[in-house]
C-alpha cells in the first residue's frame, strides 16, 4: 500500500462532542484454589480496595466452586484482597482498563503458612467516546433541536456527519454501513444506505458512529458504520412512552417556479405518534416500538442550466412535492432461560408509501420559448419484514460467552411512475412499473473468551442474499422511454466470512489485532433481450486486516494509532440495468461490470480529559482503488446519461478535531472541525450505454470541510435551550463541485409533572439559508443547479414516561 503522507493536512485545531458521550464499567472475576491441594476454596473473602487510600469499594465471597465476580467496577488501580481462616491473606494489585467488559484473574492460590505477594495486571474495554476512540454514542433524546424529526434530520448535527444528497457523510464519504441494532437490514440498506429520512427518531435510543470498525464488523464501508439502537426497556413491571410531535415546513417560498406549473408545497405538516411498551417479569421481557409518520414536504427544487459545446443552452426546474406516510412496529422478547443461557426474538415491520406529485419544465437559454413540459406522479410502495433470533450462552466464567444469530429480511419495493410529456405538437401518455423483491439471511456465530490482560474473540458469518426485478415500460406517443431496456434482472450474493480479534493491554500500552476474510460471490443475470447489458459478475477471497496500538502517556493523555482494510462492493441499484426517468433529460443507470472498491486507511488519534471537558483529534489518510463513482456523458439529443463506474484510484486526507467544555453548570459548548483534502485521479472508462463512448476525466481534487457549533443552556424550572450552527465548505462531487452550506438550528425542552413528561419546541434551518449548489463539468456539456428544496421545519412535541 502506497500513502502520500504529504497530502496529510496540517492544521490541528481539534474538539470533541460530549453532549451525549456515555460511560461504562467492567466485570472482574477469578477462582482461589488450595495452593497445596490445587482444590477450590469456597466462602472465602474477596474485598477490592482503593490503590491510594485502601477504601472499600465492594467485596463477595467465592461460591462452591470457588469463584467469585465484581460487577460494575470503574477503570481505576485496585488493591485485591483475599482472605480465608486457617490461610495467609493475600494482596495483589489491579489495573482495570478499558479494552475489555470483562476481566478474568485468573486462578489465585493461597497457602495457610506462605504469606504470598504478587503484582496481578488486569486491562479492560469499555465501548465508549473517551477510551478507544473508534466509537462515538449519541442519545437521540438529549439532541433537543432535532426532536420530532428523522434519524436523517438528527444525524446531520452529530460530529464528523455531514448529509448530502439525502445521505449521509463521515468524513466526506458516503461510503457507510447502516445497522439497526447491531444488524443490517434492507430497511437502511443492505449494500449502501436508504430510508434514513422515513424513520421517526423517536424510535431510536441512540447512534453510534464507528470509524474504524474491528474485524468483527462486516468488511464493507469504507467510511465507517452507523448503528442505530432502538428504544428497549428492562424496568421490572410495565412501563413504557408515548409521544406526540407536529409540525410546519416551507413556511416561505426560496424561489419562485418557472411559468405555467403547479404550485409548490407549502405549510408542510408533519405528524408522528409513536408508543412504546415494555413488561419485564422474572425470567422473560417484552417489548414493543411502534411509530407513524406522516410528512408532506416540497422534496425537491432544484434548478438547472446546461450549457452543452455546440452553444445550445437549456434552462428547467425540477419541482416534486411529496408526501410520505410511515408506518413502523417492532416488537419481541427476551428470555433468560437461566443464569447461562439467554434466547430472544424479535421482529420488524414497516410500510412506507411514497407519493411524488412533480413538474419538470424546459426552457430556452432566455427562458422565452418554453420546449417542454414534463409532468410526473410516482406512487411508490415499500415493505419491509425482518425477523432474528438470537441464544447467548455464558460460561461459568464472566464474559466468557458465545452467541448464535439468525436473521431474515424481507423488503419489497413496488414503484410506479406516470409521465405526461407535453410538447409544442403534441403530448403523450408514457408509465413504468418496477417490482423488486429482496431476501437477504444472515448466520453468525461469535464467540469471546477473556484473558488475564485481555481477550481473544472470533466467529464466523454466512450470507445469502437474492434480489429479482423485473421492469416494465409503457410507452405513449412519440414516447421517450428506452422500451428495450426494461424485463428481468436477478441479483445473486453469497458471502461467508470467518475473522478472528485479540487484544491485550498493560499500564501503558493497548494493542488490538485481528482479520477478516471473506469470500464473495455475485452473480447479476440479465435477460438476454437486453439491447445493452448482459449477464456479469464477480467473486474474490480477500483479507480485510485491522490493528489498534495505543499508548497512555498519563491518566489524561492517549494517542493511538489505527489501520485497517475495507471494500465497498456496488449495490444491486448501482449495476441495475434499467433507466430511471425522475428526470427526464438527465437519465441514471446502473451498471453490471461495476466491480469492488478497496480502502486502505491509517489514522492518528489524540485524547486529552480534563475535568471539565476534553479535547480530540484524528488525523487520517485513506486510499481507494476502483473508485465508484457517477459518470455523466451526452449524445446528439442533449440527453445527459450518469452511469456508475469504477474510476480508478481517490484519496481522502484529512483531521477530525472536537472541543468540548463546561464553562459553568448551566452552560457548555462543543465545536467540531473536519478539514480533508478530496483527489480524484485522472481516468478513462468506456460507457455501453445507450451506445459504447468513452470517456476521460482530468485529476480532481479540493480542499474542503465543515465546522459544527453546539451550545447547551440549562435554565432553572427544568428548561433545557440547544442551538446548534453548521458550516459545509465547498466539495468535490463526480465530475464537478458542490458550493458552501450554512444553517442554524434552534431547541427548547422543559420537563414536566415531576420529570415524566416533556414538552419541546424546535427550529430547523431557522433562517432558511441552506440551499445545494452545483457545478459539473461532462463531456460536451456542463450544467449549474441549486437546489432550493425545503429544509425550514418547526416542530412541537409532548412526551409522557409510565
Amino acid at each position: 500500500m502506497r500513502f502520500k503522507t504529504n497530502k496529510f493536512l496540517l492544521i490541528l485545531i481539534f474538539f470533541q462532542y460530549t453532549l451525549f458521550g456515555q460511560t461504562g464499567n467492567v466485570t472482574i472475576s477469578g477462582i482461589i484454589q488450595d495452593k497445596g491441594t490445587k482444590l477450590a476454596l469456597p466462602y472465602v473473602s474477596v474485598i477490592l480496595k482503593t490503590e491510594n487510600d485502601s477504601a472499600f469499594i465492594t467485596g463477595t465471597v467465592s461460591n462452591d466452586e470457588g469463584m467469585y465476580s465484581f460487577s460494575n467496577i470503574k477503570e481505576g488501580n485496585y488493591l485485591l484482597s483475599i482472605s480465608y481462616t486457617g490461610y495467609k491473606t493475600k494482596t495483589s494489585n489491579v489495573l482495570i482498563g478499558h479494552l475489555s467488559e470483562f476481566l478474568d484473574l485468573g486462578i489465585s492460590e493461597i497457602e495457610e503458612d506462605t504469606k504470598i505477594l504478587s503484582e496481578v495486571e488486569i486491562n479492560a474495554k469499555q465501548d465508549e467516546i473517551n477510551s478507544k476512540m473508534d466509537k462515538k454514542s449519541f442519545s437521540v433524546a438529549d439532541n433537543v433541536s432535532q426532536s420530532g424529526g428523522s434519524v436523517l434530520q438528527t444525524m446531520q448535527n452529530l460530529p464528523g456527519v455531514t448529509v448530502q444528497d439525502g445521505k449521509v457523510q463521515l468524513r466526506g464519504s458516503d461510503k457507510i454501513i447502516v445497522l439497526i441494532d447491531g444488524k443490517q437490514t434492507a430497511l437502511t440498506g443492505m449494500g449502501s444506505q436508504s430510508g434514513l429520512d422515513n424513520i421517526p427518531a423517536s424510535a431510536i435510543e441512540k447512534i453510534e458512529i464507528i470509524n474504524n470498525p474491528s474485524s468483527k464488523y462486516d468488511a464493507n464501508g469504507n467510511a465507517g458504520i452507523i448503528n442505530i439502537v432502538y428504544k428497549k426497556n428492562k424496568q421490572e413491571g410495565f412501563n413504557g412512552k408515548a409521544g406526540l410531535s407536529v409540525g410546519l415546513g416551507a413556511l416561505w417560498i426560496k424561489k419562485e417556479n418557472l411559468p405555467n406549473i403547479r404550485p409548490q408545497s407549502q405549510y408542510t405538516p408533519k405528524i408522528n405518534p409513536s408508543l412504546s411498551l415494555n413488561y419485564k417479569k422474572k425470567k422473560v421481557n417484552i417489548f414493543f416500538q411502534g411509530d407513524y409518520l406522516y410528512n408532506k414536504t416540497l422534496n425537491k427544487n432544484e434548478f438547472v442550466t446546461r450549457t452543452y459545446s455546440d452553444g445550445t443552452i437549456i434552462n428547467q426546474q425540477t419541482k416534486r412535492n411529496r408526501t410520505t406516510t410511515v408506518g413502523t412496529a417492532k416488537t419481541g422478547f427476551d428470555w433468560n432461560i437461566n443464569e447461562q443461557n439467554s434466547f430472544t426474538l424479535s421482529g420488524l415491520f414497516s410500510s412506507e408509501l411514497i407519493l411524488d406529485r412533480g413538474d419538470q419544465p424546459f426552457y430556452n437559454y432566455n427562458l422565452t420559448e418554453r420546449l417542454r413540459l414534463w409532468k410526473f406522479l410516482e406512487d411508490e410502495l415499500k415493505t419491509t419484514a425482518t425477523a432474528n433470533a438470537g441464544f447467548e450462552h455464558k460460561f461459568k466464567q464472566a464474559g466468557h460467552k458465545f452467541n448464535i444469530g439468525l436473521n431474515y429480511t424481507f423488503h419489497r419495493e413496488d414503484e410506479k411512475y406516470y409521465f405526461e410529456n407535453i410538447l409544442p405538437s403534441y403530448t403523450g401518455l408514457d408509465s413504468f412499473k418496477l417490482i423488486s423483491d429482496e431476501h437477504v439471511a444472515d448466520f453468525n456465530f461469535d464467540y469471546v473468551k477473556p484473558l488475564k490482560y485481555g481477550r481473544v474473540e472470533g466467529g464466523l458469518k454466512f450470507r445469502r442474499r437474492v434480489i429479482p426485478t423485473n421492469m416494465k415500460f409503457i410507452p405513449g406517443l412519440n414516447s421517450p422511454l428506452d422500451t428495450n431496456a426494461g424485463g428481468w434482472a436477478r441479483y445473486e450474493e453469497t458471502i461467508p466470512a470467518v475473522y478472528g480479534n485479540y487484544v491485550i493491554e498493560n499500564k501503558k500500552l493497548e494493542i488490538e489485532a485481528g482479520l477478516r476474510i471473506e469470500y464473495v460471490d455475485l452473480q447479476y443475470k440479465v435477460n438476454p433481450n437486453h439491447n445493452t447489458y448482459k449477464s456479469n459478475g464477480y467473486n474474490y477471497t480477500q483479507p480485510f486486516p485491522n490493528l489498534r496500538l495505543a499508548y497512555k502517556l498519563n491518566d489524561k493523555n492517549k494517542l493511538s494509532v489505527f489501520y485497517n482494510r475495507r471494500v465497498d462492493r456496488p449495490n444491486e441499484v448501482d449495476i441495475r440495468i434499467f433507466p430511471k426517468y425522475d428526470d427526464a433529460e438527465i437519465i441514471k443507470i446502473g451498471n453490471p461490470a461495476l466491480r469492488p472498491q478497496f480502502t486502505n486507511t491509517i489514522e492518528l488519534a489524540y485524547k486529552y480529559s480534563y475535568k471539565k471537558g476534553y479535547f480530540y483529534s484524528a488525523l487520517y489518510h485513506k486510499q481507494s482503488e476502483g473508485t465508484i463513482s457517477r459518470i455523466g456523458s451526452t449524445d446528439s439529443s442533449k440527453l445527459i446519461y450518469s452511469i456508475m463506474q469504477n474510476a480508478g484510484r481517490s484519496y481522502n486526507s484529512g483531521i477530525e478535531m472536537v472541543y468540548s467544555h463546561e464553562v459553568v453548570k448551566w452552560f457548555s459548548f462543543n465545536i467540531n472541525a473536519n478539514a480533508y483534502h478530496n483527489q480524484i485521479d485522472a481516468f478513462s472508462v468506456t460507457n455501453l450505454y445507450p451506445k459504447e463512448n468513452l470517456f476521460n476525466a482530468d485529476k480532481q481534487e479540493i480542499y474542503s470541510g465543515n465546522i459544527k457549533i453546539n451550545g447547551l443552556f440549562k435554565f432553572q424550572k427544568n428548561f433545557t435551550l440547544q442551538v446548534t450552527s453548521i458550516y459545509l465548505a465547498p466539495d468535490l462531487i463526480p465530475q464537478g463541485t458542490i458550493d458552501q452550506r450554512y444553517s442554524l438550528d434552534i431547541g427548547i425542552k422543559k420537563m414536566i409533572q415531576k420529570g415524566k413528561g416533556e414538552l419541546f419546541v424546535n427550529a430547523t434551518d431557522l433562517l432558511n439559508t441552506m440551499k445545494v449548489k452545483k457545478t459539473i463539468q461532462g463531456s460536451g456539456f456542463n450544467y449549474i443547479s441549486t437546489d432550493y428544496y425545503e429544509t425550514q421545519v418547526i416542530r412541537f412535541g409532548y412526551t409522557f414516561k409510565f
